[in-house]
């Protein structure tokens, strides 16, 4: 498979930046949207500039999305992957959080990919062998008990869904999508949630960074709906 040109959503830190830095080890050119380009400018300044571009994307601008593809498509050509890594917790359920909880984590991470997906569509169905790689959860697979966030189990099963869907969207274009269920991962985002897998046993950004690096390897022949890579025993996943 030759080199793509990947758009990655939320790169500047933790699995956001390990995608990234495994792209382009691959020999892959990439494209970061984030709330904060300088930020992953600075957290890239060893990459030049012909390999990794840094753009504004915010889910909660919703024309930041088609902007960000505009943009990379002018300045770095038309790309050929996405993955949709951006994301955000909040612990709402029947009796935890609000409205407005569930009304961010609802934009982030649904509306936000929803939105890129249908801006990158045309150029990842006209290259022939366009993939979507949509990082969702093990909680995107069941409700595993009271203290997860029901907002959050909801929103990553919204997605499971949409990666489905992505397939369905071009797959006579060689169009693949892949909905990538990891168990926790060790980054700032449940550093301290209640319940979570021990520090120890959690998986580390570069391991899932390389299941996201074979998605984007293998033939359109080989199309894979669905991974799972849990931490811990269950019964079902």
């Amino acid at each position: 498979m030759e080199p793509r040109l990947v758009l990655v959503s939320g790169g500047a830190r933790g699995l956001g930046a390990g995608i990234v830095r495994r792209c382009l080890a691959d020999g892959h050119r990439v494209s970061v949207g984030a709330r904060n380009p300088e930020a992953v400018r600075a957290a890239f300044s060893d990459i030049p500039e012909d390999r990794l571009h840094a753009y504004r994307y915010d889910a909660d601008e919703a024309g930041t999305a088609s902007e960000w593809v505009e943009a990379t498509a002018r300045d770095m050509g038309p790309p050929d992957a996405l993955v949709n890594n951006a994301g955000i917790l909040r612990m709402v359920d029947f009796t935890r959080g609000d409205e407005s909880d569930l009304d961010a984590l609802w934009q982030v991470n649904v509306k936000g990919p929803f939105r890129l997906i249908r801006a990158a569509l045309p150029h990842l169905k006209a290259s022939g062998r366009g993939r979507v790689v949509n990082i969702a959860s093990t909680d995107a697979k069941r409700y595993r008990d009271t203290s997860v966030s029901l907002g959050y189990v909801m929103t990553k099963q919204a997605l499971l869904a949409m990666t489905h869907a992505v397939r369905f969207a071009g797959w006579d274009e060689g169009l693949r999508g892949t909905a990538l269920c990891p168990g926790a991962i060790d980054t700032d985002l449940i550093a301290d949630v209640p319940g979570v897998t021990p520090k120890s046993e959690r998986l580390q950004p570069e391991d899932v960074a390389a299941i996201v690096s074979l998605l984007l390897v293998l033939p359109n022949q080989a199309s894979v709906p669905e991974i799972v890579a849990n931490t811990r025993l269950e019964s079902s996943i």
